[in-house]
């Protein structure tokens, strides 16, 4: 096997990334920020990129500089009933009950739902998705020709479709950007940061980057220096794709209100848009390029929670996870997008705060020589003050606590109270761990 890995495998690899990445949430949450912040479009949009771009493929580059074999390996530097806790979450929540089954419904409203009346929407969304999801479960059954069929065949048509309402919505727009509303009027930029966290991407990096760091390592890179090349490039190639797509749609939502209105969600400022460039034809132009993308997504994460699960459970089959969750993910998508989106909202909330200190810290993890108490004591405050906003966003407000951070937490106002929590933990461990040397202070690179 060569050592070099070919360039051509590398922008495979890339556009792969991008695929598994662009999904459900990456099509509907930029038009909906776009159609809220208006006139701050651009400002907001940056906040938006921080979580939905950044952050994910950083999560991916995390997985080749640790040299971890998976998500639970990397967090055993916490402790390992932590390591089994959240990992069983992240994969849940990724996974059978909020991002896949958030795939075919993003789908069925944007695809298939305008053609139907009020009266059959139930039964058309049970038809859709069984449809659906079996053939996400049929592609998900072999997995071991992912990389051709993502990377090779649905991501090029997918751009095509992508593309071309792009290009018409930038050269012929709908109207003028309005006032912001909202969050947007004073806190733009926060309030973009934390829409990034509904597209689930960062909590996905640490399940995909499973997949990219394997795959180049089959291809034939052998050490770390080789293996982060390839897979900053690839990153790379996903990263500007990811950019230029998500600041299109922001745009086309921001320009999209003095034509249609604020709506209800960012798939059906995409169907009315689409419809009013293309007509007829754009409802199933639409319908396509959200079915395509969203497919992509569903396999990537059907066959990366089956892998996981089957190594937790073994006596079940791989195939038999793939079967199992397809059909569970079915029945949790007719529970409706706009309810499974409210639900998501405080679980995200809680575990991305997490998610993003793990990312830093394994970068870190040379300079605090891999001291546990580092990890420890900074994910533990983090993890206190996510949990305390996840359940403001749930409707669950503890008063006392509340008016507590507000009066002396930086940026809690914003969302991003975690922060200096997270460097105060990570400073206390770090002291911690020079005064106290044995062998369970320190964790392998």
């Amino acid at each position: 096997m060569s050592s070099k890995v070919p360039a051509s495998f590398t922008v495979v690899i890339g556009l792969m990334l991008f695929a598994l990445f662009f999904g459900a949430g990456n099509l509907i949450f930029p038009a909906m920020l776009g159609q809220s912040a208006g006139e701050s479009v651009w400002i907001a949009n940056a906040g938006f990129l921080v979580t939905g771009v950044g952050l994910p493929l950083l999560g991916v580059l995390a997985f080749g500089f640790s040299g971890k074999e998976d998500l639970q390996a990397l967090a055993s530097r916490i402790h390992p009933l932590f390591a089994l806790v959240f990992t069983l979450i992240l994969y849940l929540s990724i996974g059978p009950f909020f991002a896949i089954p958030r795939t075919g419904g993003v789908s069925f409203e944007v695809g298939v739902k305008p053609y139907l009346p009020d009266s059959m929407a139930s039964l058309g969304l049970f038809v859709f998705t069984i449809l659906f999801f079996a053939v996400t479960c049929l592609i998900s059954l072999n997995p071991d020709k992912i990389i051709d069929i993502v990377g090779k065949i649905l991501t090029p048509i997918k751009l095509v479709f992508i593309g071309i309402l792009v290009i018409v919505a930038i050269v012929n727009p709908l109207g003028n950007f309005q006032a912001p509303v909202g969050p947007y009027i004073d806190q733009p930029f926060f309030k973009g940061f934390q829409e990034g966290y509904l597209t689930m991407d960062t909590l996905a990096s640490f399940v995909f980057g499973i997949m990219i760091i394997q795959a180049i390592k089959q291809k034939g890179a052998k050490t770390t220096k080789q293996l982060m090349s390839v897979c900053l490039k690839a990153a790379t190639i996903a990263a500007v794709i990811l950019m230029v797509l998500y600041t299109s749609f922001a745009f086309l939502g921001a320009s999209s209100v003095e034509r249609i209105g604020y709506a209800d969600n960012g798939g059906t400022v995409l169907a009315e848009v689409s419809s009013i460039y293309f007509g007829q034809y754009g409802a199933l132009l639409l319908g396509l390029m959200i079915t395509i993308a969203c497919l992509t997504t569903s396999v990537g994460l059907i066959t990366s929670c089956s892998t996981y699960f089957h190594k937790l459970f073994p006596k079940l089959s791989y195939k038999s996870f793939a079967i199992l969750l397809s059909a569970f993910s079915m029945v949790v998508a007719n529970v409706g997008l706009t309810q499974l989106i409210a639900i998501s909202v405080p679980v995200m909330t809680v575990i991305y705060p997490v998610a993003i200190i793990l990312i830093f810290l394994t970068f870190l993890h040379p300079l605090f020589k891999g001291s546990r108490y580092v990890y420890q004591g900074s994910i533990l405050l983090t993890l206190v003050v996510s949990l305390f906003d996840g359940l403001n966003e749930a409707g669950v407000t503890i008063a006392f606590i509340h008016e507590l951070f507000v009066s002396f937490l930086p940026f809690y106002e914003v969302g991003l109270g975690w922060i200096v929590p997270a460097i105060i933990g990570g400073c206390i461990g770090y002291l911690l761990s020079l005064m106290v040397k044995d062998q369970q202070s320190t964790v392998s690179s």
